[in-house]
């Protein structure tokens, strides 16, 4: 099963700036841990999109509330985030195989 998560920031640029190692240090656990399959900024830079594998049988809500209550972006208050079960078709066999 996929998941995206759509960020959008909602403080100035220079607050995100700020955190931004820390967001990207948090997201590399998660890729490490199999769950991020690709993450980056929007362009223009207002935001970010982060897909998901979540494993069958695991509980998608609560899989995707605590990927977004670990994020130093959420915890400080300086983006919304939009979590949305994927169902790929066209590429799927790709996705698989990361």
């Amino acid at each position: 099963m996929y998941a995206l998560i759509v960020i959008r920031y909602r403080a100035p640029l220079d607050r995100i700036e700020a955190a931004t190692d820390a967001h990207r240090a948090y997201l590399r656990t998660l890729a490490e841990a199999g769950t991020l399959l690709v993450s980056g900024p929007l362009v223009p830079r207002t935001g970010g999109v982060l897909v998901l594998r979540v494993p069958e049988g695991a509980d998608l809500h609560a899989t995707l509330d605590r990927v977004r209550d670990g994020d130093p972006f959420w915890q400080q208050g300086l983006a919304n985030y939009e979590l949305l079960e994927w169902a790929p078709t066209i590429g799927r066999d790709r996705l698989d195989t990361l």
